[in-house]
């Protein structure tokens, strides 16, 4: 059962959520001020939600502050009025896992509430891998870089599959970080102190793959004046990684289900079979299940390698990473140059947040590396970026004027959309939008003004 804190001065709205987070099964403690809450932010609690107005002792933000400080891992819902924009980006900025707006819809909540404890049980289980490996954590996975939910489970499947012997397929398109993935289930495994082999399946002509694998004897083929051990060989007790499995022939599959079979390989000219110890992660941006369908791909090799399957995401479909990607190649690139003065403008960052980079990972950390060759003082700029990415900043935003909104309308969705690209920074936000800050506050003034008109007119 999860234990909620609930922070409310209002007894009515205290007593619904306290009822809504029962029924879903939660034990709950609720309180009525900032110093009750500060007196448990201790207390082992898996979830807080806080009121920002908490009458005249410390405010919801200072309830925020102060489980961040003593209870990193516990996730703070805040509560907001209806309307609230900057007070919700505001709280959002500070660490807040989400926010609902007064009055509340009881599934919203529910479904906020839901999401927030797995966020918190998938966090947990992040830093207990970390632990378990040493407090250091390896090149490998420190190469593997996000924050989303779908790289939490990632970093959870690595973590589970790297202690076994089992054969691994890591699926995504290029560009995924596929390798990364397999060394870090390597670095993580019993077989850490022994090789680890990569090997590219489509550089190589399968009779020139199959040399590579297995190796060849003496005579083998005109020039082939001494024996040679193959890479499976060379990876004895370790791990042979063979990236774009779905790109090999016929004959190679057979082989490579023989080795995943007998464990052992014979050389290109020999007779006799060698024994190895090797465990194989394999890698494919196809659909192999597709390729079995069409005859392409040896169903029974689909089975042996397919054991266990990483699936990585395209960049596109975890856009929160992006920002912590940037600053991880802005970081690294720093490093290499030995510089410290490195950064990156909001128009730019603006931009590498829409594109919808079709080369993944590898192509933003291409793109970041080519801008800070290219940057002034090594600060990149929206126009130090390529054409097609500085162009995405231009773009109306998804839903922006779908409806083919009035002027008024518009004005009003696009303040509310740069305010949530800055974090509710309101300095920042009148810098993009070109005004001071005094002719924003006058614009958020009205819309309140007009928000509260509305629902008046509601009620009448």
């Amino acid at each position: 059962m999860s234990r909620v804190l609930v922070v409310e001065d209002d007894r009515v709205q205290r007593d619904l959520i306290v009822e809504i987070l029962e029924r879903d099964g939660h034990g709950v403690e609720s309180v009525a001020s900032g110093e009750e809450a500060f007196a448990r932010s201790r207390g082992g609690h898996d979830l807080v939600i806080t009121d920002v107005r908490l009458g005249d002792g410390p405010s919801g933000m200072e309830v925020l502050a102060r489980f961040q400080a003593e209870a990193a891992l516990t996730p703070v819902i805040v509560i907001t009025a209806f309307g609230d924009v900057t007070g919700a980006m505001e709280a959002i900025q500070r660490g807040a896992y989400d926010y609902v707006s007064k009055p509340f819809n009881v599934d919203e909540l529910a479904l906020t509430v839901r999401r927030a404890l797995e966020r918190r049980r998938l966090l947990e289980e992040n830093r207990a891998l970390k632990a378990s490996l040493g407090g250091t954590r390896p090149a490998a996975l420190a190469d593997i870089v996000g924050r989303s939910a779908q790289m939490l489970d990632v970093y959870k499947l690595v973590a589970r599959v790297a202690a076994t012997q089992s054969t691994v397929l890591v699926v995504g398109e290029s560009g995924t970080g596929k390798e990364l993935v397999a060394r870090a289930i390597h670095s993580h495994s019993p077989r850490a102190e022994k090789p680890f082999v990569a090997v590219n399946c489509t550089a190589l002509t399968e009779s020139l793959l199959e040399s590579e694998l297995f190796g060849h004897a003496k005579g083998a083929f005109t020039g082939a004046v001494a024996a040679k051990r193959g890479l499976f060989e060379e990876a004895s007790g370790g791990t042979l990684f063979l990236d774009e499995i779905g790109d090999v022939g016929a004959k190679m599959q057979a082989q490579l289900l023989r080795v995943l079979q007998e464990g052992e390989i014979r050389r290109v000219g020999a007779g006799e079979a060698v024994r190895v110890d090797v465990r194989v992660v394999a890698a494919t941006h196809r659909d192999l299940e597709a390729e079995v369908r069409a005859g392409r791909f040896r169903e029974d090799l689909w089975f042996r390698i397919n054991v266990v399957t990483v699936r990585l995401p395209p960049l596109r479909e975890r856009p929160s990473d992006i920002p912590v990607l940037v600053d991880h190649f802005l970081a690294k690139y720093a490093n290499r140059e030995g510089r410290s003065d490195v950064g990156c403008a909001a128009d730019a960052r603006a931009a590498l947040s829409r594109y919808a980079w079709p080369g993944n990972v590898r192509e933003l950390e291409n793109v970041i590396e080519r801008a800070l060759a290219l940057s002034k003082n090594g600060f990149i700029l929206a126009a130090d970026l390529p054409v097609e990415i500085a162009g995405a900043a231009a773009l109306p935003p998804p839903g922006l004027i779908d409806d083919r909104p009035t002027l008024e309308e518009l004005k009003r969705r696009y303040l509310e959309f740069v305010l949530h690209e800055t974090g509710g920074n309101k300095k920042r936000a009148a810098e993009v939008l070109d005004i001071d800050r005094r002719t924003l506050y006058r614009m958020l003034g009205r819309e309140e003004r007009e928000e509260k008109e509305r629902d008046e007119d509601d009620d009448e």
